[in-house]
């Protein structure tokens, strides 16, 4: 692992946003969101996960961990099933080649 891979992604909030429309947050985190997505799908343990891509330790506050973690997760899942449209309208249905 090297140390980039430790360290979290910039300001990462104690808990993610809830709402139904895209945050400033969200466009800055969906590396973030990602990251957690590939991890669920590996099997990851919340607690490496929360660590590695959150930098919180679950050993000295495994409450505030978990919340991070838990709402991380959820608008990670919410960007992958419902939040994506909003980014497609945004760019005009735009797609990379």
């Amino acid at each position: 692992m090297t140390p980039t891979q430790d360290r979290p992604d910039p300001a990462i909030a104690a808990e993610a946003p809830c709402g139904p429309a895209l945050t400033a947050y969200d466009h800055l985190h969906h590396v973030t969101y990602l990251r957690l997505l590939d991890a669920e799908a590996d099997g990851a343990d919340w607690r490496e996960v929360a660590r590695i891509v959150l930098g919180r330790d679950a050993t000295a506050d495994e409450p505030g961990a978990r919340r991070c973690w838990d709402s991380h997760m959820a608008r990670a899942r919410w960007m992958r099933d419902t939040g994506y449209r909003q980014l497609l309208t945004i760019s005009g249905g735009r797609t990379a080649h």
